[in-house]
């Protein structure tokens, strides 16, 4: 695997998990750093998800490594000595139970940075206790600001916690520590939680309520879909478009091609009380045509108008094809590595393959191990 990109001559360990942490292993390897994947047996074998099928677990090397057998745990030990990162995402405790966690890893290289990804943190009440996204963010604030007036809190499937708050956060802290060891010598501990993540991810709406601006009753603002200007609306095949008309200008121009009059109540644009009955009447005037004519009417405006696409659409739209925003690899349709740098772009991803042999042996020579010593591994069941 020729590793090339912004990130080329980082090496990472990743322990496999599922969500957040792998999409952080993604990221540090879609621009070329060696991330290492350390899988347990039978991890690879067919079941209800195709594993050869994982786009989170694209372009690494991986190995299988039994870490409950001593020798294991020692395998993860002699590839940390020459390593710039450790990424896990296990409960706290899980780690230096097994040997692993940050006090023997930085002993043995204290320049290593070692990355915890978790939901609730490594400290608090909650912190041994099990999660998903949707609580996360229930906890930190965010999912009370997520639907519409008079409904429910509505998840934004698991963007936000997993993804936003999660993995992307960890990779900024990984980089960010792995700058600072460079600098100084000194690794250390990671600790990324998904509800201090998501929280952060809401400073600007922190910003919005301190300015009084922001309404705690869902659906009634500016961006969750309380503005008449702001919101999706449904067209005469059943299609969506979205409008994101906020700045006046673009205003105007949304009503002008949309065929209303900047008057009357049209003129308040951010006096509340009138934007119930405007988006009614956007409503009736969005139904009367379908998705493609608007987009033919829209097209080439400042009138932040958008198609709502599917996940299966977005590949085909003009504007993300010629922008190569997805891809085809080994017959799965993902997203390109983002974002694009001049200079340094990366190679395109590498979807995992499990039909051939682990990169295990070769791994292990790299850092010294002898033939004799990947065989006795082999035969003990500790290694594959």
């Amino acid at each position: 695997m020729q590793l090339t990109g912004a990130l080329a001559g980082l090496k990472v360990i990743e322990i496999a998990a599922i969500g957040p942490a792998p999409f952080c292993a993604m990221m540090l390897a879609d621009h070329g750093a060696e991330v290492i994947r350390i899988m347990p047996p039978g991890a690879a074998h067919p079941g209800p998800l195709d594993s050869s099928k994982d786009v989170l677990a694209r372009s690494r090397k991986f190995m299988i490594v039994d870490l409950k057998h001593a020798a294991g745990v020692r395998i993860v030990r002699d590839l940390c000595l020459s390593a710039d990162g450790f990424i896990e995402g296990f409960r706290p405790g899980v780690m230096e139970r097994l040997g692993l966690g940050p006090e023997p890893l930085l002993a043995d290289n204290p320049r290593l940075v070692y990355g915890r990804m978790t939901g609730w943190g490594q400290t608090g009440p909650r912190a041994r206790t099990a999660g998903h996204d949707i609580n996360y963010i229930a906890l930190s604030g965010v999912l009370d600001c997520l639907g519409r007036a008079g409904d429910k809190p509505t998840p934004p499937v698991n963007l936000i916690g997993d993804f936003g708050g999660g993995g992307m956060l960890l990779a900024f802290g990984m980089l960010a520590a792995i700058l600072h060891a460079r600098q100084t010598g000194r690794g250390q501990a990671i600790d990324c939680a998904m509800i201090d993540g998501s929280a952060l991810l809401s400073s600007m709406i922190c910003s919005l309520v301190a300015q009084g601006v922001w309404s705690d009753r869902r659906g009634t603002n500016t961006l969750d879909t309380g503005a008449h200007f702001y919101d999706t609306y449904v067209c005469a095949d059943g299609a969506h478009i979205s409008i994101g008309a906020i700045e006046p200008k673009f205003y105007a121009e949304f009503l002008r091609r949309l065929g209303i009059e900047q008057s009357g109540d049209f003129a308040r644009q951010h006096d509340r009380t009138a934007w119930p009955s405007l988006k009614d009447k956007i409503a009736r005037a969005v139904a009367a045509k379908t998705r493609r004519q608007w987009c033919e009417i829209f097209d080439g405006s400042d009138a932040c108008v958008a198609p709502v696409l599917s996940l299966a659409e977005a590949p085909r739209e003009a504007h993300n094809a010629e922008r190569g925003t997805f891809m085809e690899v080994g017959g799965v349709v993902q997203p390109r590595p983002a974002p694009r740098f001049s200079v340094t772009a990366p190679a395109d991803p590498i979807m995992p393959s499990f039909a051939h042999a682990t990169d295990s042996a070769q791994l292990l020579r790299a850092i010294g191990y002898s033939e004799q010593s990947i065989e006795s591994l082999r035969a003990s069941g500790t290694l594959r």
